[in-house]
């Protein structure tokens, strides 16, 4: 029944995600009053939850509570029972800047993501897109003074590298996040430029250190697959000594180049002596890399491991290949924080930001631009450096039927 009277409750927002479109008409906003004349402490907020006694439990949890699953449970229902809150009195005026046409369905995503975090804060906001047909510097300009014009001066756009180039040159003086874009990819000075991209060159040499010559670099022919798979050769040739950089002269490496349209990797693996006790790292989308993965096996290579980026922390690699497939498989991924509230909230929306890394990293900078304007608290710790979001690195093992820690093994000659 619950389950049932929440969805309906949702059904309006639901429309109103879709639409992306917010009425001028505030939604009319209800107060529980708390009529017990008694304190409740944990336990007592416990056992309210636990019986189902919801408006109970919110006319004692008027604010942010010290028991973290608590609070969750409160922020939740004070989002999804639209409850009046007295906690912030700014409003809130967000801009989304979408080439359409660029970054198709993150178009949608983007937007769910930013619009499900500002429902979990209870407070008045304006959220409005800004579509754009293409990325070139009149159609991204027009934009950008219309923006400027409606009163926005925070702006979320998920654009290219081309689209970030162009926004720099014309040097807006209006705050964007560009939660696509990692700062080492381009150039930009520029104090209201940040950047939210993840930096798969940290990733690639966090994992680096776990391969062994020769290494197989298998890439698509992507602008990310070509420059990962020339980052991971070059920087395999050198190795870390007292701080400095030292050149290892006797490391192999073979990159193989995989086709849009190739699904048969007979000439590649076949009888391939290079493979075997060799390091295979994988450049390719999810299913182009399960192929991989599945006919790795059918071949009989014998690989000592088998690396991969953010490209491949996907639950899909769970469902799409053999456990003996991925078993020797080591995944880097830069999804480290968690907000079940959040989490929950863009699940509603049909949204993802526990694996999509896209709508993750816009979710942090909707929540840095919430921090700027209101001044609370961030509900995701990550460090800002010169204007880029540095994300902690975890390196992961695809089991079974979940992904797990990898924890390194000492190689050779280490203790």
């Amino acid at each position: 029944m619950t389950k049932i009277f929440s969805t309906l409750l949702l059904l309006p927002m639901l429309l109103l995600a879709q639409s992306f479109l917010i009425s001028d008409i505030p939604i009319p906003k209800s107060y529980i009053q708390n009529l017990d004349p008694y304190p409740c402490d944990e336990t007592c907020m416990q056992e309210y939850i636990d019986n189902d006694m919801i408006f109970s439990f919110l006319s004692h949890a008027q604010s942010k509570l010290e028991n973290k699953k608590q609070d969750e449970f409160r922020a939740m229902h004070i989002s999804i029972l639209n409850l009046g809150s007295t906690i912030i009195n700014t409003k809130l005026r967000i801009a989304l800047l979408l080439p359409y046409k660029r970054i198709g369905k993150y178009a949608a995503s983007t937007t769910n993501a930013t619009f499900a975090y500002l429902i979990t804060k209870n407070q008045s906001f304006e959220l409005k897109s800004y579509k754009i047909e293409s990325e070139s510097q009149e159609d991204i300009q027009t934009a950008l003074i219309k923006i400027k014009e409606d009163g926005f001066s925070h702006v979320i756009a998920p654009l290219t590298t081309t689209g970030a180039n162009t926004v720099i040159a014309l040097n807006p003086d209006i705050n964007i996040f560009f939660p696509t874009i990692n700062k080492q990819d381009l150039e930009s000075d520029s104090l209201n430029l940040f950047f939210g991209g993840i930096d798969y060159r940290a990733q690639s040499d966090l994992l680096l250190k776990e391969a062994v010559s020769p290494l197989i670099i298998f890439h698509d022919t992507s602008v990310i697959g070509k420059k990962l798979a020339y980052y991971e050769a070059d920087s395999f040739k050198y190795e870390t000594v007292n701080e400095e950089k030292v050149r290892i002269d006797n490391r192999k490496t073979i990159k193989y180049s995989i086709a849009r349209k190739t699904t048969n990797l007979q000439h590649y693996l076949k009888d391939n002596k290079d493979i075997n006790g060799s390091t295979c790292f994988i450049n390719t989308p999810i299913v182009k890399s399960s192929m991989i993965l599945s006919q790795l096996t059918l071949y009989d290579t014998d690989p000592v491991n088998i690396l991969s980026t953010q490209i491949n922390y996907d639950p899909l690699i769970l469902s799409m290949t053999q456990y003996v497939d991925r078993e020797k498989m080591i995944i880097a991924n830069s999804i480290t924080q968690h907000n079940n509230v959040l989490i929950q909230t863009n699940a509603l929306l049909s949204n993802d930001i526990e694996y999509d890394w896209i709508n993750y990293t816009t979710t942090v900078g909707i929540d840095y631009f919430f921090h700027m304007v209101t001044n609370t608290d961030r509900e995701y710790n990550i460090a800002l450096v010169d204007n880029q979001m540095l994300y902690p690195i975890e390196l992961l093992k695809p089991s079974s039927s979940r992904f797990m820690k990898y924890v390194s093994m000492p190689k050779e000659g280490e203790y």
